[in-house]
């Protein structure tokens, strides 16, 4: 018989459709707070805490100076174990119901400027060989389309059609959305697909993005690719996919776009999260203002 973990992972796998990193996440964080709960409880199961054992576990990871953003991040674990215990009507009411998280200070994510994307992509414009030209089309398609890292990374060779200059795909929770292809962008896949097919070995056929092995690319190679990229051309801290993601969304608002357009292009399911990106579009939206007001251009009483 599957033990109440075992049917949460089934729950966020098959019923909340999380991807398998945020799955793996929330049952080390639920793990985590079991032992925390045996050793210092003496209790064999946390299906029926109270909100002072939580408490108490809170406090021992801020003693051993875990960030606020973290312990939050695995308080959200237990509040979704939590809630799937109240959906098999295991337990009536969250130990969590009433519980506040601790203040985070708000990071402001710096997008790259117009100017540092133009000067990155005029140097991507001569690349040669495999490997350059699939770099290359890595960063143009983070810019162009503003797709997530494991999107690319998961994108598959029949969700790029370059008849409709569109691409398929496959968000958080197995959403699915087209995205459209800048037609500049046609040449430059036409010419990775070519490199692709003199690769010695293609052990992943589906993938599109591959490694000169014939292997999908992970993580950690897309990382450190961007972060080398961007260390020649800006001095910014953060340098990462999702600071061009961040970046993608934010030069579409500074130049016109309307919100709702930006959110189902990032796929975002609610504009909440897309509204994070126009902090970085206040600048801009100054300027329209003092430009376009007619109290700032007649300058009179």
């Amino acid at each position: 018989m599957a033990t109440n973990k075992d049917a949460f992972r089934d729950y966020l796998t098959f019923e909340k459709k999380y991807s398998a990193h945020t799955i793996m996440a929330y049952c080390v964080d639920v793990d985590t707070f079991s032992d925390y709960i045996k050793k210092e409880f003496d209790q064999e199961t946390i299906d029926h805490v109270h909100y002072a054992q939580i408490r108490n576990w809170i406090v021992s990871l801020v003693d051993k100076s875990v960030s606020n953003s973290s312990v939050n991040r695995k308080v959200a674990s237990l509040k979704a174990y939590f809630k799937f215990l109240m959906k098999i009507k295991q337990i009536e009411t969250s130990p969590l119901l009433k519980h506040k998280a601790l203040k985070t200070a708000k990071k402001v994510q710096i997008p790259f400027s117009e100017n540092e994307m133009q000067n990155l992509l005029f140097e991507t414009q001569h690349a040669e060989g495999f490997e350059q030209i699939r770099n290359a089309l890595v960063v143009e398609l983070f810019y162009a389309t503003g797709i997530r890292r494991t999107e690319l990374i998961h994108l598959k060779n029949s969700d790029v059609n370059l008849l409709n200059n569109t691409i398929k795909v496959l968000g958080k929770r197995n959403k699915e959305r087209i995205v459209p292809l800048l037609p500049i962008l046609k040449d430059q896949i036409s010419r990775y697909q070519e490199e692709r097919r003199t690769l010695d070995v293609i052990n992943d056929g589906e993938c599109f993005f591959l490694t000169k092995k014939g292997d999908k690319l992970s993580d950690s190679f897309v990382y450190r690719l961007i972060n080398s990229y961007f260390s020649n051309i800006s001095e910014k801290l953060k340098k990462s996919p999702h600071i061009l993601r961040h970046t993608f969304a934010t030069h579409l608002l500074n130049n016109g776009a309307d919100l709702n357009s930006v959110k189902e292009l990032l796929g975002h399911s609610s504009l909440a999260s897309t509204q994070v990106y126009t902090h970085n579009s206040l600048a801009e939206l100054k300027n329209v203002y003092a430009k376009a007001h007619p109290r700032e251009k007649n300058n009179t009483i």
